[in-house]
C-alpha cells in the first residue's frame, strides 16, 4: 500500500505556568501541532493564589502596551477581564498620582488606559483563555532539569516528576519560569559561555494587604505617591489601586533605612512617612481584610541571550527569565506580554535558518524600554547597588525630570510621558523636537497645591469615619 509520508508533528514546550508561560504558548500555538506547559505546582482552577509567584500579593497593574499585547495574542481577554471585575482606568482621568515634581492633572481627554485587577484574577483570565486550544496542554509537578540537544540546537527537555526522570522533545523550547530560570547554567552544560548579567538592586522591599474599599469602586481613581530621589531618607513610596470585588489593593515600597514590616499596627503609620499623608487617610477608612505580605525581592536583573554568539536555535528566553524589574514601576506583565507578541509575529514570518535568534531579538526590545525605565530612576537612590550614575545619566535625569514638572501642567507633555510609561513608546521619543520644546516651555498651569479628587470624590470621603483601632 503506497501512499505519501505522514508528516512529522511539531511541539513546543514551554517552561513555566505563569502569565508569562500562558502568553508564550498562545505566541506559539498557532506554528505548532501541540504546545505543552510544564509546571513545577498545581495550578488553581480559580482567581487564586498560585504557588511560586510571591509577587502576586503585590498590586500589579496592565499598561496599555502590556494589555494591547494580549488582546492582539487573544481576543475578547480584555473584555473577559472586565466582566470579571476587573477596572479599565484612563490615563491620567482616573488617577490621583503624587509624582517627584507635583501633582498631575486629571485631564478629561485620555490617551492611554490600564487594567486593574488582582494578579490572580489576570493570570486565571489569560490562563482559561490559552487553555481553551486544545492543542495546549498542561503537565503540571513536573521541573525541567536539563536542556537536550546541544550548542547548536535544543531540541527538548528533561523531566523530573515523582515518577522519576524523562526525556520530552520539542522542535521549540521556551523558557518563561521567571525568576528562578536555570537556563544560564543549562547553557553551561552546553558548552556555552559569555551570558552577560546585569543587576541593578535599590533595596526596596514591598508590603501590601487588600481592603474592604469603604467608597465604590466603579470609577474610582488610583492613588499614588511617588519616592523622590533628590530628597534626603528613604525612597518610600505606595499606591492604592481598586480591584475587583470592592476592594482596595494597598502596597507600600521602603528603601533601606526605611523599609515596612509585616506587623499590620505599622502598616497605616508607614503609610503617613511617605510624602504626603493622602495613602494614609485613604486606608484609615477602609477595612483591612488580610494580613500584610512583605517581598524583598525587588532586584532589577537582566540576561543578555540576545548577544551570545552561539545562542542555540530552538530555545527563545522571554519574561522575568529574561528581565526582572523593580516592580514598583508595574512593567512585568505588559513586557513579557510585548515579549510574547513579538514572538509569535517572528514566528509568522516563517522558517529561517536563525529564526529563534531573531526571535530572541524582537523579544528583548521591549525589555530595552522597560528596563531603561526602571534603572534609569533606581540608579538615583543612593541605596542603590549595582551601578551608579554617570554625567549622562545625571543630564537625562535632569531632563526626564523637567518634563515631568512639565508634565503636570501641560497635558502635550503629560501625553509625551505616558506614551513611555505605558510602553506605547520607546523612552527616545523623549527627545522629540516637541518634547524638547515643552521642556523648555514649561508648564502652562500653576502647580496643584494637593490631591486632585473630584468634588464627588471629596463628598464621600468626607462622611466616611475613621477606623478605630
Amino acid at each position: 500500500m503506497s501512499g505519501r509520508p505522514r508528516r512529522r508533528t511539531t511541539r513546543a514546550v514551554v517552561i513555566g505556568g505563569s502569565i508569562a508561560g500562558t502568553l508564550a504558548a498562545a505566541a506559539v500555538k498557532d506554528h505548532v501541532d501541540t504546545v505543552e506547559i510544564v509546571e513545577a505546582h498545581e495550578l488553581p482552577h480559580g482567581p487564586e493564589p498560585r504557588l511560586g509567584v510571591p509577587q502576586a500579593a503585590h498590586v500589579h497593574l496592565l499598561q496599555t502596551g502590556g494589555a494591547e499585547a494580549i488582546e492582539d495574542l487573544l481576543p475578547g481577554t480584555l473584555d473577559r477581564l472586565a466582566a470579571a471585575g476587573a477596572h479599565r482606568m484612563p490615563m491620567t482621568t482616573n488617577m490621583v498620582i503624587h509624582s517627584p515634581e507635583g501633582w498631575y492633572r486629571r485631564w478629561r481627554r485620555a490617551t492611554h488606559y490600564l487594567m486593574a485587577a488582582s494578579r490572580d484574577l489576570t493570570d486565571h483570565v489569560v490562563r482559561a483563555r490559552v487553555l481553551q486550544d486544545p492543542g495546549v496542554t498542561v503537565r503540571t509537578r513536573a521541573r525541567v532539569v536539563q536542556l537536550l540537544g546541544d550548542r547548536r540546537r535544543v531540541t527538548g527537555v528533561r523531566l523530573r516528576t515523582a515518577a522519576g526522570e524523562s526525556d520530552l522533545s520539542a522542535d521549540l523550547v521556551v523558557d518563561a519560569a521567571g525568576r528562578t530560570s536555570r537556563t544560564p547554567q543549562w547553557l553551561r552544560h552546553l558548552g556555552i559561555t559569555g551570558l552577560r548579567e546585569d543587576r541593578i538592586e535599590s533595596g526596596l522591599v514591598y508590603a501590601s494587604r487588600i481592603y474592604r474599599a469603604p467608597v465604590p469602586t466603579e470609577g474610582w481613581p488610583m492613588v499614588a505617591v511617588h519616592a523622590d530621589p533628590r530628597r534626603p531618607g528613604p525612597g518610600n513610596s505606595g499606591g492604592v489601586l481598586p480591584i475587583e470585588g470592592d476592594r482596595w489593593h494597598v502596597s507600600l515600597m521602603g528603601a533601606p533605612g526605611g523599609h515596612p514590616t509585616r506587623d499590620p499596627e505599622a502598616f497605616e503609620p508607614f503609610a503617613r512617612t511617605l510624602r504626603h499623608p493622602v495613602l494614609a487617610d485613604l486606608i484609615a477608612r477602609a477595612e483591612p481584610l488580610t494580613d500584610v505580605t512583605l517581598t524583598r525581592t525587588t532586584a532589577n536583573r537582566r540576561h543578555y541571550y540576545e548577544r551570545l554568539p552561539d545562542l542555540p536555535e530552538g530555545l527563545v528566553v522571554l519574561g522575568d527569565a529574561l528581565a526582572a524589574f523593580n516592580p514598583v514601576y508595574g512593567h512585568g506583565v505588559s513586557a513579557a506580554a510585548r515579549g510574547a507578541l513579538a514572538l509569535r509575529d517572528q514566528l509568522a514570518a516563517g522558517p529561517a535558518e536563525d529564526l529563534t535568534r531573531r526571535a530572541q531579538r524582537a523579544v528583548a526590545r521591549p525589555v530595552d524600554a522597560a528596563w531603561a525605565l526602571a534603572t534609569g530612576q533606581d540608579i538615583h537612590f543612593p541605596t542603590t547597588t549595582g551601578r551608579t550614575p554617570t554625567p549622562a545619566d545625571r543630564l537625562l535625569h535632569r531632563y526626564v525630570s523637567r518634563l515631568s514638572r512639565t508634565a503636570v501642567g501641560s497635558f502635550g507633555a503629560a501625553t509625551a510621558l505616558t506614551d513611555v510609561l505605558t510602553l506605547q513608546e520607546p523612552p527616545t521619543s523623549l527627545a522629540k523636537p516637541g518634547a524638547l520644546v515643552r521642556a523648555l516651555v514649561g508648564p502652562l498651569r500653576r502647580p496643584l497645591d494637593g490631591p486632585p479628587f473630584t468634588a464627588a470624590e471629596r463628598r464621600l470621603l468626607e462622611g466616611l469615619p475613621v477606623r478605630t483601632r
